[in-house]
């Protein structure tokens, strides 16, 4: 582990050590996989509970990585279940959307850990986080949960290197994002779209394609891959078994985004603005 790195690890557990105890919202990606390992290692399993919200914007996958996760690692665990598409300002999809996911789900799990009497709940937030449109952080700051992996100055690429030393899987996990960053502002969510687009990444993910999104827009979908990956989708013949299988699943359209995947297209809109 380089210098770097290693200050930045010191801090992260002398964050984890003054907390005491603590419950970890878990996503099983790579940031709060990282997070939970290190608050497990540092802490003991007897001071630190992972918590998973299972809702319609979360792929079934997550969850279940979730749970293999903790049961490997000896961590408790609780999965709490939550239909946001209940609540107008989630399914009505604005752009501030996922503050009101936000302050619905972690409200929940303040509920949680109210119960329990822990006082410290963490999430995987890192400094690269502010790169985009994340309108989420307000109600993470307005319910006082804490993001030391943030604090401790960690980028999504000192994680990933981090996870590496500690042994884990999910090194090279892609990056991920809930599904209803999938479909345009103003566009209403619903289960059933939000499956479709799981389904349509399934398939792909299938096919080889390791990072990419299925943007939907009502009807079309909008497929973005990396561009070293657009090449072999084209020349294949992938894209042939793409279509057929995206519109077996609902889409009338089938479309390729050529400036290839990006974190948060849908927000380019709100930029230009």
């Amino acid at each position: 582990m380089d210098k770097e790195l290693q200050m930045k690890v010191d801090k992260l557990q002398f964050l984890l050590k003054s907390y005491g105890c603590a419950a970890v919202a878990f996503s099983a990606g790579v940031d709060s996989t990282v997070l939970l390992k290190a608050a497990k290692d540092t802490l003991g399993t007897e001071q630190v509970i992972a918590l998973t919200v299972q809702s319609s914007l979360v792929p079934v996958s997550d969850v279940e990585d979730a749970v293999n996760f903790c049961r490997d690692e000896g961590i408790r665990h609780e999965v709490l279940q939550l239909d946001p598409l209940l609540y107008y300002d989630v399914r009505t999809n604005p752009p501030r959307r996922c503050y009101y996911c936000k302050r619905l789900v972690f409200g929940k799990l303040r509920e949680i850990t109210g119960q329990k009497n822990i006082v410290h709940l963490l999430d995987g937030s890192n400094v690269d986080d502010g790169q985009d449109y994340r309108p989420g952080k307000q109600a993470l700051r307005e319910l006082g949960v804490l993001s030391p992996l943030k604090e401790a100055g960690f980028t999504k690429a000192d994680i990933r290197a981090y996870a590496r030393e500690l042994g884990l899987k999910v090194a090279q996990k892609p990056s991920a994002a809930c599904l209803a960053s999938r479909i345009p502002y103003g566009e209403v969510l619903s289960g059933e779209k939000l499956q479709r687009i799981e389904q349509a990444e399934k398939f792909l993910h299938g096919e080889g394609f390791v990072q990419l999104r299925v943007r939907s827009h009502e009807d079309m979908a909008r497929l973005e891959l990396l561009p070293e990956d657009i090449e072999r989708f084209m020349a294949d013949g992938i894209y042939e078994k793409a279509v057929r299988k995206l519109k077996e699943l609902g889409f009338a359209y089938v479309t390729l985004d050529l400036e290839g995947y990006r974190m948060g297209s849908l927000n380019e809109v709100l930029k230009e603005k």
